[in-house]
């Protein structure tokens, strides 16, 4: 799947699905160590209902589940240029009542946010952007969860059953025991720490890939 600089709302993938691939690297990255490093946690991971990813340099996005199907996806990558642009960009412009403009005009204020993207009733909206915008950071931000072959990139060093997880991730019917069989079998050949099963469990639980998509 292309995605146009700047972005364009058909870019992104079904929210579920979305969630879903992202949710899917966030499980397999999970430690208990990681879970406790707060606001300096790096990488991509679950942290209540949003899914989070930061490279600790040029990127990081968050994606917010709002209940009843809605979804926000709101970050920034340093290729972004809507913050900087004249006349001023206004990100919320046209969004629905339920986005959490609270913490998104606080990140507006610090200078903190490139992009807000809103999914409802399965369809994607951006607030309008000026014609001589020429990127909004989603691409090299959202890429890697938007074309399926960058998601299984993202997975190659999580073992050799990835694609058959991330299958099962889509469909919403990833069961625990499908983690303790991939570590079981992977071990940990290629990575740089050990599997800590309880904490990937613990990350499965709160993204809802066992069952139904979550939708609160």
């Amino acid at each position: 799947m292309t995605i146009h600089r700047p972005g364009r709302p058909g870019d992104l993938p079904p929210a579920e699905l979305l969630w879903a691939r992202w949710a899917l690297v966030a499980v397999l990255e999970a430690t208990t160590g990681a879970e406790s490093r707060g606001v300096h946690r790096t990488g991509h991971w679950i942290d209540g209902s949003a899914l989070r990813l930061d490279d600790c340099g040029s990127t990081w996005w968050a994606l917010r589940r709002m209940g009843g199907g809605r979804f926000v996806l709101y970050g920034e990558d340093e290729s972004s240029g809507v913050k900087w642009h004249r006349p001023a960009i206004d990100m919320l412009a046209q969004g629905p009542d339920w986005l959490p403009y609270e913490r998104l005009r606080d990140l507006l204020e610090g200078w903190e946010l490139g992009c807000v993207y809103w999914y409802e009733n399965g369809v994607w909206a951006r607030a309008p952007y000026p014609d001589d915008l020429g990127d909004d950071g989603l691409d090299c931000g959202l890429s890697r969860f938007a074309d399926r072959r960058e998601v299984l990139g993202l997975l190659a060093g999580h073992g050799p059953a990835a694609k058959d997880l991330l299958e099962a991730a889509e469909e919403y019917r990833l069961a625990p025991r499908a983690l303790d069989s991939l570590v079981a079998v992977a071990g940990n050949d290629g990575r740089d720490e050990d599997w800590d099963l309880p904490a990937m469990h613990r990350a499965l639980e709160l993204a809802g890939l066992a069952g139904e998509p979550v939708t609160t």
